[in-house]
């Protein structure tokens, strides 16, 4: 990797064929200027040894703590890790993540427990964050700081 450079860090498994082929499909979009790292679970581990090499881009928190559930791992040490990490940062790192509170009330427990997990790490991880934003039918709309204070 070189300095400059655009870090892909992605914490998607490709455990089956439909998923090799979504992320075949997202490869394929990147330009070849965009260097890729794939790391499910030791995200905190992959923003230090890709520090100082270019902005990174991690895609996404939702999927990596559905792995971090799945290993067992305790998610929410794990967030916090993984803001001691981003303090440590000097390249840029954008994180992206999904929104599931804005829907219905999941009707079993585990998707119910997903759903209040993620959540908090979305909250843990956007208090650490100098800016948030929320996209909405593909437009994004600034959360923090708002305009307002």
């Amino acid at each position: 990797m070189r300095d400059g450079a655009t870090v892909y860090i992605a914490t998607c498994r490709a455990d089956d064929a439909e998923m090799k082929a979504r992320i075949a499909e997202h490869r394929a979009r990147r330009s070849p200027g965009w260097k890729t790292l794939e790391e499910p679970i030791d995200l905190a581990g992959a923003l230090d040894r890709t520090d100082g090499k270019g902005t990174r881009l991690v895609d996404c928190l939702t999927l990596w703590l559905a792995n971090l559930l799945e290993d067992g791992h305790d998610w929410h040490e794990a967030a916090e890790g993984l803001v001691e990490a981003l303090d440590r940062q000097s390249s840029p790192v954008i994180l992206v993540t999904g929104e599931v509170g804005s829907g219905i009330v999941p009707e079993n427990p585990l998707a119910r427990n997903f759903r209040d997990a993620l959540g908090l790490v979305n909250q843990i991880i956007a208090d650490a964050a100098d800016e948030v934003y929320l996209a909405v039918a593909g437009h994004p709309l600034k959360v923090k700081p708002d305009a307002i204070g």
